[in-house]
């Protein structure tokens, strides 16, 4: 096996679990999920350093890294059984040369997915979407997957300092190129003071549901996510789940290039990140902007951590409740276990 090992740092996989060649399939041919780590950071705008991401999502744990992780509440290991996780290592991209490695990104997504795996990217600045969804939309075919998309930021902007490509026009190259129907481009999470009116009547004209979050907290998140599932399902065959670390307040998420206050919790995202991987048909998913040269204590490395074990956790129990009832996510965290059965709702 030639697997290429992470770009910065010590050699070591996400928590622990077993290695895979993204170029050799046999090395994942059982695998449910491929994580790739795509260090590419030369799209920023602002504050770079989110290259060195992928490196902090895969190991920021106070538990060993024993390619185990029981899931207190939806009664799952993803990564010790329930799924089969593997992790490909990073892609070989270099921050001065964006074509070049968004194309070696899109390729190495469209190869793992077409070989039957879920594709994991852990980025990365946002640029890395486009390749990571343009890549799943190769096998699945364009316009099948719909984007659900948390973020400060809308990142549909055209032109940005000169440039097509960029963190900040992602979602705008993906409509344009066809992968992505822009009325199955869901955002929830949007905030601040870009981008201005021109970009907001383009999103309008492409027919896409973008959720400020001051709608969100007038009509409440779960009834946003709600509708958004609704949206996320008409006519697509699966959904692509990207996560911009700055979607949370930087009392949250500090280490992040562009923060922005007033965002979710990370409870809140948590929450919503297992909801979509429980109840949805998940494709492919990346989390981006996690930039530890600007964390503290780890916050925002523990964070991103914890949004993939979430994900994965949330395609385990759906692959668990197939062809039965779904899993109650309010069940009593003790219901059932022991001897005694546990207790029940509110100790009765």
């Amino acid at each position: 096996m030639t697997r290429y090992g992470p770009m910065f740092g010590p050699d070591y996989t996400f928590l622990g679990v077993p290695a895979c060649d993204w170029e050799e399939p046999a090395t994942y041919a059982d695998a449910d999920v491929v994580i790739l780590g795509a260090p590419f950071d030369g799209g920023t705008s602002h504050r770079p350093g989110a290259r060195f991401g992928p490196q902090v999502i895969r190991g920021t744990d106070y538990l060993p890294h024993d390619g185990s992780r029981p899931h207190m509440a939806m009664r799952v290991d993803a990564l010790g059984g329930d799924l089969t996780v593997k992790d490909a290592g990073d892609l070989e991209v270099f921050s001065g040369e964006i074509q070049r490695s968004c194309d070696t990104i899109e390729d190495a997504v469209a190869f793992v997915t077409a070989h039957g795996a879920i594709p994991l990217i852990l980025g990365g600045d946002h640029t890395v979407t486009w390749p990571d969804v343009a890549g799943v939309a190769r096998h699945h075919g364009a316009g099948r997957v719909s984007v659900i998309h948390f973020d400060a930021h809308a990142d549909t902007g055209d032109i940005e300092f000169g440039s097509l490509y960029g963190h900040g026009q992602p979602m705008r190259r993906l409509i344009e190129s066809g992968a992505v129907r822009g009325d199955r481009f869901l955002q929830l999470g949007l905030r601040g003071y870009w981008p201005g009116p021109e970009t907001l009547d383009w999103m309008a004209d492409q027919g896409m549901n973008s959720f400020h979050m001051s709608e969100i907290v007038d009509r409440g998140l779960d009834t946003v996510l709600d509708r958004a599932f609704e949206i996320a399902l008409d006519d697509c065959d699966g959904v692509f789940l990207s996560v911009d670390i700055d979607v949370c307040d930087p009392g949250h998420a500090p280490g992040t290039g562009t923060p922005e206050p007033g965002g979710f919790t990370a409870r809140q995202l948590l929450d919503s990140v297992s909801r979509i991987c429980h109840e949805l048909p998940v494709v492919g998913m990346d989390i981006v902007e996690v930039a530890p040269p600007f964390d503290h204590a780890d916050i925002t490395a523990m964070l991103g951590n914890r949004v993939v074990l979430e994900a994965l956790s949330g395609i385990a129990r759906r692959r668990k409740d197939a062809g039965g009832p779904r899993w109650n996510r309010a069940t009593p965290l003790l219901e059932g276990r022991g001897s005694q059965g546990g207790a029940t709702a509110l100790g009765e």
